[in-house]
């Protein structure tokens, strides 16, 4: 097919792609409307040598994903329903919470995601809390020279709506729609690949000259 047959095409029926992207847009727009909310907050908890050290700094490195594990459990997770009088379980709290580390800047990031801005970030800081307490309280014990400094980084944080997401979900049951738009008309091209409508089409693809035409019969 040539461009100036595609441009056709999309003058006929481009119709159908802005109708359908439209449809798609406004659904996913208006289902994220009805989603519930959630909102999630962040807590970054710093680990770091108590001295410039290079193998300590890099036994911190190490022990960054051990931490991650041990924040991670049941243990943990009871310990801050009980201190922030949750009512969850242990297996709802750690549904809510995610742990990660960044060895590059040596910190853990503790999220914590509910349906309540305020017990989102009181789980984040409770959790990041009680793992720098057990932290600081070991390492106390140990030299100076081996000890590896625990604390949370800032205690004021927000807890923004992390889903949905309207407008995202709207642009892109923008772009779907438009994509199944295309599909459509590219298959209703098909179909009539096959149907010679004019003289020219016949003259086209079978290489004859079209001598004469019937016209259609009014009804």
């Amino acid at each position: 097919m040539e461009l100036q047959d595609y441009l056709n095409i999309l003058r006929k029926r481009g119709w159908i792609i802005i109708a359908l992207a439209l449809l798609a847009a406004a659904a996913a727009f208006g289902f994220s409307l009805t989603q519930t909310k959630i909102y999630r907050a962040s807590a970054k908890v710093s680990v770091v040598p108590g001295t410039p050290d290079w193998g300590l700094g890099n036994t911190a490195k190490d022990l960054l994903r051990n931490f991650v594990i041990n924040i991670d459990t049941h243990d943990m997770a009871q310990k801050v329903i009980d201190r922030a009088q949750l009512d969850m379980t242990t297996y709802d709290l750690l549904e809510r919470t995610e742990v990660s580390s960044d060895s590059s800047n040596f910190t853990i990031q503790i999220d914590a995601k509910d349906e309540r801005p305020d017990v989102a970030r009181q789980i984040a800081l409770t959790l990041s809390d009680i793992f720098v307490e057990e932290r600081t309280a070991y390492y106390n014990q140990q030299d100076k020279r081996d000890r590896i400094e625990v604390k949370v980084i800032d205690h004021v944080i927000d807890a923004p709506l992390f889903r949905p997401n309207p407008t995202l979900n709207g642009a892109a049951g923008l772009v779907l729609g438009a994509v199944l738009g295309t599909i459509l008309i590219l298959w209703l091209e098909w179909l009539d690949a096959d149907v010679l409508r004019t003289p020219q089409a016949v003259e086209k693809h079978l290489g004859l000259p079209v001598l004469g035409a019937i016209p259609a019969q009014a009804d």
